[in-house]
């Protein structure tokens, strides 16, 4: 069987899962894109701090647009 290689594209699309320090208790702490929560303490990031811009809800394929049965709170 012959070893694949690394792959040299990169989907952009998919977020990163990324890692830190807890700004406040210190605990070692997962996110999305450089976006964190602490389920310790309950510290959170600014959504700003992310490395990428966040969707807009338009581009959800899954977003209610307020005029059909898809939307749950209206």
């Amino acid at each position: 069987m012959d070893a694949i290689g690394p792959v040299d594209t990169v989907n952009t699309a998919d977020p990163e899962i990324t890692y830190a320090e807890c700004r406040q208790c210190g605990t070692l702490i997962a996110g999305l894109d450089g976006r964190y929560s602490c389920g310790v303490c309950g510290w959170v990031n600014h959504h700003s701090e992310g490395h990428r811009a966040l969707p807009r809800a338009e581009d959800d394929v899954d977003h209610a647009d307020g005029r059909g049965a898809g939307n749950r709170l209206g």
